[in-house]
């Protein structure tokens, strides 16, 4: 097929579909979004594939949704969500540098995205891999285009490490597609102002949203039994995230000498941004005792698990636009020790639902993570503080409450 299309039609599969969000009839105005993103079940390995999820479900409640996606392989059922996956077509190109394929696959997808007819009011993309599609779609089919800004290109400059001089093609990608927008969406108000800094656009075009959680997936519950599967030994500090130097991994591993020894530190990192950085963090365990690596993307049961069991959660990033970990944390009602940067000041309220440290500062962070495990009446005060603010400003319902209302205020 021209379009490199593999799969039209809504997902179906042997996977259930997720029980806290059921699909409600469309409203009477019949809109209809399509929403273009790299990661979606079942390839996910950060934040936006989360968002992308759980923010396509929420609006499928409320009007027509269409997702058009990458080809994985499987297709687990999305309710109510009409699923288009595509192809890497690119083939049998030269090139010195082989990193430099991979950004020009990522843009064989964005032509296949667009060679189908789009009838939706409005096209909705999520981060570079799928910016320039919005772009052409909306030259091609007249559409509203809304971007979500999950990070920049330009203030991620160690993504010269995983893609060589195809770093300048996903920038160049980003600021087409994103100076084509009639509405751009920033996850944080830090992310605003750093979507302003960087491009062109006009701030009143940049609505803050944040992203969300869903609070009946990540609940305090009994999590015993992840910890035998993967030999874990209470206390433990507890690091979610991508393997990217973006994440402040390293930094965590320094501040471990700082804790209470006895200390157990359990890392469950996604896909690595490069070899070269896994290899780091293999040495950089094996010099450091009382450290458990999971080298997977953790899912429920284990993941809900391993949050209500952590005495702290720790999220030392350097760059974070917004940090959906955080909030998956507090669900659980686990105390949160996070940098002091991006979203993450909008998420944590230090003090109250956690602590804040500065970045690229082990020995700060150390001290912070002794202060929460050293305090476990102060610990549990944090973790019920941090799953009430959750639930009052941070579902996924009101997400998509506030995304709907910016789509009529476009169409």
């Amino acid at each position: 097929m021209g379009s490199g299309r593999i799969r039209n039609g809504a997902n179906t599969g042997e996977s259930s579909p997720e029980p806290s969000i059921a699909v409600a009839p469309y409203s009477e105005s019949e809109m209809k979004a399509c929403v273009f993103t790299w990661e979606y079940p079942p390839t996910i390995y950060g934040g936006a594939g989360v968002h992308a999820k759980y923010i396509t479900m929420a609006l499928a409640k409320r009007i027509k949704v269409e997702v058009r996606t990458l080809e994985s392989g499987t297709h687990p059922n999305i309710p109510g969500v009409n699923v288009l996956r595509y192809q890497q077509t690119l083939r049998g190109l030269a090139t010195a540098d082989p990193r430099i394929i991979k950004a020009l696959q990522v843009l064989s997808v964005n032509l296949n995205m667009v060679a189908d007819p789009i009838d939706a009011a409005i096209v909705h993309t999520h981060t570079w891999y799928t910016n320039f599609a919005g772009a052409m779609a909306k030259r091609i089919y007249g559409c509203k285009l809304v971007a979500t800004v999950h990070s920049l290109e330009p203030l991620r400059p160690w993504k010269r490490e995983q893609l060589g001089a195809g770093y300048d093609l996903s920038s160049w990608m980003e600021r087409e597609g994103l100076l084509a927008c009639d509405a751009v969406i920033a996850v944080s108000r830090d992310m605003k102002q750093d979507i302003v800094k960087a491009y062109p656009i006009p701030a009143s075009k940049v609505a803050v949203i944040h992203n969300g959680v869903d609070p009946e997936k990540y609940h305090p519950r009994d999590g015993k039994e992840s910890l035998a599967k993967f030999s874990i030994r209470p206390p433990f500090v507890f690091f979610v995230g991508r393997l990217s130097r973006q994440k402040g991994i390293f930094d965590l591993i320094e501040a471990k000498k700082h804790v209470p020894q006895g200390t157990m530190l359990v890392l469950a990192t996604g896909k690595p941004d490069t070899p070269e950085i896994e290899d780091d963090l293999r040495r950089a365990v094996r010099s450091s005792d009382n450290v458990v690596w999971i080298r997977e993307m953790l899912e429920d049961p284990d993941l809900v698990n391993l949050y209500n069991e952590a005495a702290v959660f720790a999220c030392p990033s350097v760059y974070e636009p917004f940090g959906i970990i955080n909030l998956e944390a507090m669900a659980c009602e686990t105390p949160v020790v996070a940098t002091r940067v991006g979203g993450i000041k909008e998420v944590v309220v230090d003090g109250e639902t956690g602590l804040l440290v500065p970045p690229n500062d082990p020995a700060k962070l150390g001290q912070a993570l002794t202060q929460v495990i050293e305090d476990p009446k102060a610990a549990v005060r944090m973790g019920k503080a941090g799953r009430e603010h959750v639930l009052r400003n941070f579902t996924w319902d009101q997400i998509a409450a506030k995304t709907l209302e910016l789509y009529r205020s476009l169409t």
